[in-house]
This record gives structure tokens, sequence and C-alpha cells, in this order.
């Protein structure tokens, strides 16, 4: 009876450990957190070029997925170093006193075909706020370079008011210059050893 139980278990542990979300090592270089916002009648274009992420992904095994994402605020890029220093400041950001923004995840699910969705919390400067994401799952293979390695990619886009974040106190929307609803598009290629 023991024998039956231990094999039993054993059985168990197996089937759990081949459905474990696996984690993920995000490839910064192939990886991107980008945003669009409106200046005036143009569209400025700019990037976040300092983030980490905890990636946690099994399509098998949701309830143990998950995206946890921290964002240094210094690394905002729009390839205008005026501007960069006026978004870090106290005007928009405030790096000093706020120099990270995190995503926490909660839940991810399902939608359909290779649509997921992620439920968690954004933190900008003092504000946290419930989020609901929708992502594509573009898939996973063999690293061509690498034979011991698989990548996945992963794609969302979503826009937020940088007002409900107090990104700004909208003194630069009301005058016209600087829109409030920005566009942003996070594009993760994440790498593990098989």
């Amino acid at each position: 009876m023991k024998r039956i139980i231990y094999i039993a278990l054993s059985l168990l542990l197996l089937g759990q450990t081949h459905v474990m979300a696996h984690e993920w090592k995000t490839d910064p270089f192939h990886s991107g957190i980008l945003f669009e916002i409106k200046h005036i009648y143009s569209t400025v274009r700019g990037h976040f070029s300092n983030f980490t992420g905890d990636v946690f992904f099994n399509p098998d095994n949701l309830e143990k997925s998950k995206f946890d994402f921290v964002v240094k605020v210094d690394g905002i890029n729009t390839n205008n170093g005026k501007r960069d220093n006026h978004l870090r400041s106290g005007d928009f950001f405030d790096s000093g006193k706020y120099p990270v923004m995190t995503f926490k995840s909660s839940r991810v699910s399902h939608a359909s075909g290779n649509k997921y969705v992620l439920e968690g919390k954004m933190n900008i400067k003092d504000v946290t706020k419930d989020m609901v994401l929708e992502f594509i799952y573009l898939g996973q293979k063999e690293n061509p370079f690498k034979k011991n390695e698989m990548v996945a990619g992963f794609d969302t886009r979503f826009s937020i008011n940088r007002l409900d974040y107090h990104v700004g106190n909208g003194k630069f929307h009301k005058m016209g210059v600087v829109g409030k609803d920005v566009d942003i598009l996070i594009t993760l290629e994440v790498v593990r050893r098989k």
C-alpha cells in the first residue's frame, strides 16, 4: 500500500513539474518599452532604456504565470536631451523623488487564440491603479544561435492618461502643447535554457 501511495505521489509531482510556469530572462537588446504622445500637431516617440522584468509563463499553467516589471525613469529617451531632462523634472516624472515605475501582475488568463489577459497594478509616481492588459503570445522556438536556449515573444499595446498618474499637472495639456494620452508598446523577447 505504501508503495502505491509513493508511486501515485511521484506521478503527481512529475505531472506538476511538467506544467510549471517557466522562468524567462528578458533579452534587453531585443525588447523595448516604447511610447508615443502628441506635441501640438506632431507625434513624439520615445522609449525607456533601463528596465527589468520577472517573466514566468507557460500557457499550460497560467495560475503560476506572472509578468512583473521595474522601469527606471531616468532611462527615458526621446532623442532630445533638453526634453528628456524636462520629462525627468518635477513638471512631469520627478525622477529624483520617484525613480521607478512598476507593474506587478496578479493574474494571467487566456482570451482566445494567442491572446492573453494580464491583470495587475501599475505604479507611477504616487499613484497605483489596477490595469487589465491584453497581450499577444508570439510563440517560442529554439534560438537559432544557441541550441540549448529557447526564445519566446510577447507584445502588448495600450494607452494611459498620464494626468491620472500625476505625470504633469495639466498645464501643458491646457496650453495645447503636450497631449494627455500616451500610447505604449511593450515588446519582449525572453530566453530560457532548455
